[in-house]
């Protein structure tokens, strides 16, 4: 199971990572260690990746089944708390993406988490995607 957070600022953009490993676009976000809670795993890699400190009020916006991969993610709306976007070991580059933009940058299967947190749609979204296109 892997966790993603769609951080969104006042102007109702968010917070694409540019991977180091493949070089690709999406929230940030990654797999749960042992022992780790959800909303501790998100904080983590959502920190790891970008630099901010989430809020403790993330809200489920989607889970994700990669059909491929076998894993399935879960993806909150978050708002940043403390800190400021900064690179990592994992992260290539930052930018901070309107819906428009999400579509041109991101592969499908993770534009549409950006997009449905983006929305906040009740209740959270269900999707399955191959790793790169919805299925």
């Amino acid at each position: 199971m892997s966790v993603a957070g769609v951080i969104v600022d006042d102007h109702g953009r968010a917070l694409l990572i540019q991977r180091r490993d493949n070089g690709r676009w999406e929230p940030p976000g990654g797999v749960l260690e042992p022992g780790e809670t959800i909303p501790e795993a998100l904080a983590r890699e959502v920190l790891e990746e970008t630099g901010i400190k989430i809020a403790d009020n993330a809200v489920l916006t989607g889970a994700y089944k990669n059909m491929t991969g076998l894993i399935v993610s879960l993806v909150f709306r978050c708002a940043a708390a403390d800190g400021s976007p900064t690179t990592g070991e994992e992260t290539y580059a930052l930018r901070w993406a309107t819906r428009a933009e999400v579509s041109e940058l991101a592969d499908e299967a993770y534009a549409i988490r950006v997009l449905d947190a983006l929305d906040a749609a009740s209740p959270p979204a269900v999707r399955a995607h191959d790793g790169v296109k919805l299925v």
